[in-house]
Order: C-alpha cells, then sequence, then structure tokens
C-alpha cells in the first residue's frame, strides 16, 4: 500500500491542490517501509489525482480536497480521507495503518 499526503513546509497541507510535495509512505505487513517526498505536477484540473495515481498511491490522507478532486481520486481506484488533524505525518499514516484514522471536517470549500 502506498500512502499519500500533501506537505506544506514539512507538514500537513490543508489544502490538496495547493502543496509544495507529497510524502509518500510505502506500508507492508502494517508497517512503513519507505517513505519519500515528491514533487507535484502543476496545478491544473485533475493533475494531482493522475500523478498520484501513476505513483501507485492506493490512499490519500488530507485536510481539505475539493469534490471533483475526490472523485477523480476514486475514479482512480485511491481511498481518500479528508479533515485529517494536524499531526506530524508518520503519526497520520501509522493512525490510518491502525484503524484509527477517519475522515473529518473537509476544510476545503470548493
Amino acid at each position: 500500500m502506498k500512502i499519500a499526503i500533501p506537505m506544506e513546509q514539512g507538514g500537513l497541507c490543508p489544502h490538496f491542490g495547493h502543496c509544495q510535495a507529497f510524502a509518500i509512505y510505502t506500508v507492508e505487513d502494517g508497517k512503513i517501509v519507505k517513505e519519500e517526498t515528491v514533487d507535484p505536477p502543476a496545478h491544473e484540473p485533475g493533475s494531482h489525482p493522475a500523478f498520484l495515481h501513476k505513483l501507485g498511491c492506493n490512499v490519500v490522507i488530507a485536510g481539505g480536497m475539493g469534490v471533483k478532486a475526490q472523485e477523480l481520486m476514486n475514479a482512480n481506484g485511491i481511498k481518500v480521507i479528508v479533515g485529517a488533524p494536524i499531526l506530524p505525518l508518520r503519526e497520520l499514516v501509522e493512525s490510518y495503518i491502525q484503524g484509527k484514522l477517519e475522515s473529518g471536517e473537509n476544510r476545503c470549500d470548493h
């Protein structure tokens, strides 16, 4: 499983489409086995979901994400968790792996 988290200044970016980078966590047998940071493509409609799909991501943990982006994620087979709390990124991933992270209030207004 690969989990992507949009980043801004090293932490969770409140708006998916405006992130500076993505933290990508590879998870095997319930453990994080690899962590990397990748630069996103230019922000255009549909660019980020397609990019993450090409990277093999199965899950995105975000603070906020527009409805269209969520639809595109789902169409690409990527599960979306929105409204994630402001926590260290690794802690968000570990909470997700343990089944403790659920969608909260979406911090995106479109």
